[in-house]
């Protein structure tokens, strides 16, 4: 890696660096042996290459096959998951028409080549959307929905009318990450009666302590390409979006007896580097149904909150004069359980502010531990910033039960990764490992955590790259004074988007299911996990292939064929970078 990108200088998004297979600028291409003559002398007097050669196309399997780079896709030259595709892929055939009484639903023109069209919208996308055009969250959600399936939506101008068949929101995927991600963490903790049934669910791997969250795309890909010794740390468990969009496919492909590829699901997410989460092969259908090769992807495209209105502004659609009403009718789902899972009567609430902006999988794993330990507490100690905190859940008596922490943002992940990297035994002898920590002989080193929240995103993923941000022309198009906005104002504007995030003002208090007295943070566990049950029964695939997925090191190849290493410093000498 250049080290004009070391990361240690960073604090957020990584650039693509220097060394990627597919630079974004354009070198002369290099002499056959052929044409030179052994006796020719040269000098370094040819002409530069043209200025307005266009930019290499770096696709997201190229990003994910190279190690070159330390990216959060955000800096890197896309070519696929963009608002322009979801328009050509809606526009590309007549959609497949669903008929049929309540759920028991058939497909009627399976021969036309057309695809259900599916979307699921993150809360951190409705918070940003709520607080660009001064709504409330549910009043964004209602017209994030009149957009992708209304009647003055996208599928108004539309060449075949196509719209989104079924419009979901990710919270109710989220609740099952919750709940099977305290159970991640309490298994390998060792205390069974954590656990909701008191056994261990027997997969064959599992993370080893501290376990890591698994929700971060950019932080999965940054630590699979740089610190691969973290890999074993982190959760197996698959992202909300990930989860939903195994759930879609593999259900809608089974009641309807189409295949995967038939259905087309977009996420709206507030993250650019979900787009590199939805590219990977660990999430197709191989996954589920283990057939271990290339297969098709559970989550098609992702668009980030930005690129929902570049959506609406393509298709003539003016985005704040939409109705903020609700559908009058909607399409109902083709299993009645799952049907009631995904478009619950009363939308539950449970953004607290102590939970965060990420999902809260830290926060509810707190509380799932202190409802199985009666009479705890929980503790937090600030850390050396806003983005690192520290919690313990302590005995009536003051004993410490369980450790945990948050680290948000680059510069404190490369803290936290400092502190696992193993000790590597020293050269001298007698001497002590190198990257050893002082602690006593016989005790692991490294942070004493059971569980560790990472978000690549200060501040988390309300602050998502993807996210409208303060400068961009829908925003400052409103203040008069004609200066460029600052950090200060991204800041006051952040915290009107965690206020959106965080308000509950207009949606129906709930739970998420019946009350069978295990509720906890609104979440009835019985419930979750008999759908969960349910899911796996229905499609016939066991909720281990279903729920969760694996990680490994991207190795790279970059500078290692002939000459390749000179025209990387090449490159980078001509950008002013070094090694």
């Amino acid at each position: 890696m250049s080290a004009i990108l070391s990361v240690d200088d960073l604090n957020d998004f990584i650039s693509p660096g220097v060394a990627c297979i597919k630079p974004v600028e354009t070198l002369p291409a290099a002499k056959q042996k052929s044409q030179i003559d052994a006796y020719e002398v040269s000098f370094n007097n040819e002409s530069l290459p043209p200025s307005d050669l266009p930019p290499a196309e770096i696709s997201l399997t190229d990003c994910l096959a190279c190690s070159g780079c330390v990216t959060s896709a955000e800096a890197v030259l896309v070519s696929m998951q963009s608002h322009a595709e979801v328009l050509k892929e809606l526009d590309s055939a007549p959609g497949l028409r669903l008929a049929g009484s309540g759920t028991n639903l058939r497909v009627e023109n399976k021969d036309t080549g057309g695809r259900i069209y599916v979307a699921s919208v993150s809360p951190q996308t409705r918070a940003s959307i709520a607080a660009t055009f001064g709504v409330t969250e549910k009043e964004a959600w209602y017209m994030i929905e009149q957009l992708l399936n209304g009647p003055k939506g996208i599928k108004n101008r539309a060449v075949y009318r196509n719209a989104f068949q079924y419009v979901v929101d990710t919270n109710v995927a989220r609740d099952a990450c919750l709940l099977l991600g305290a159970e991640e963490v309490m298994e390998s903790w060792g205390d069974a009666k954590c656990l909701a049934n008191g056994e261990a669910n027997g997969r064959d791997q599992q993370p080893k302590k501290p376990i890591l969250t698994s929700s971060c795309p950019g932080w999965v890909c940054y630590a699979e390409k740089t610190h691969p010794h973290v890999l074993p740390h982190i959760s197996r468990l698959k992202s909300p979006q990930a989860l939903m969009g195994t759930l879609l496919k593999t259900t809608l492909s089974r009641k309807l007896g189409i295949s995967p590829d038939r259905i087309w699901h977009v996420a709206i997410m507030p993250c650019f580097d979900k787009k590199l989460e939805a590219s990977r092969e660990e999430l197709t259908d191989a996954g589920w149904e283990g057939t271990g090769t290339r297969g098709i992807r559970d989550v098609d495209s992702v668009i980030t909150s930005k690129e929902l209105l570049m959506l609406a502004e393509s298709r003539r659609i003016d985005f704040s004069t939409l109705p903020r009403t609700p559908l009058p009718s909607r399409l109902p789902f083709p299993d009645a359980k799952l049907n009631a899972f995904l478009f619950p009567s009363s939308r539950r609430h449970h953004n607290k502010p102590a939970a965060g902006s990420s999902g809260g999988n830290l926060y509810f794993i707190l509380q799932y531990f202190a409802s199985r330990h009666p009479g705890t507490s929980v503790h937090t100690v600030r850390g050396r910033n806003a983005d690192v905190v520290e919690y313990t859940v302590n005995a009536p008596g003051g004993e410490t039960l369980f450790k945990a922490a948050r680290y948000y943002g680059f510069r404190n992940i490369q803290n936290l990764v400092r502190k696992l990297k193993p000790a590597q035994p020293s050269r001298m002898p007698g001497g002590r490992p190198i990257g050893s920590t002082r602690k006593a002989a016989g005790k692991q080193g490294g942070p004493d955590f059971s569980y560790i929240e990472v978000m690549a995103c200060p501040g988390g993923c309300t602050n998502g790259g993807g996210q409208i941000k303060v400068d961009d022309p829908i925003i400052a198009g409103r203040t008069t004074s004609g200066a460029k906005p600052g950090p200060a104002e991204q800041k006051l504007w952040l915290a009107q988007v965690d206020e959106a995030y965080f308000s509950g003002e207009d949606i129906l208090e709930g739970e998420v299911g019946p009350n069978n007295g295990d509720v906890v943070e609104g979440i009835s566990i019985s419930y979750i996990k008999d759908t969960m049950a349910h899911w796996a029964s229905t499609t016939n695939l066991p909720l281990d292939r279903l729920a969760y997925t694996s990680y490994r090191e991207v190795v790279s190849d970059v500078g290692k064929g002939p000459g390749e290493m000179e025209r990387v410093i090449e490159i980078a000498s001509k950008i002013g970078g070094g090694w």
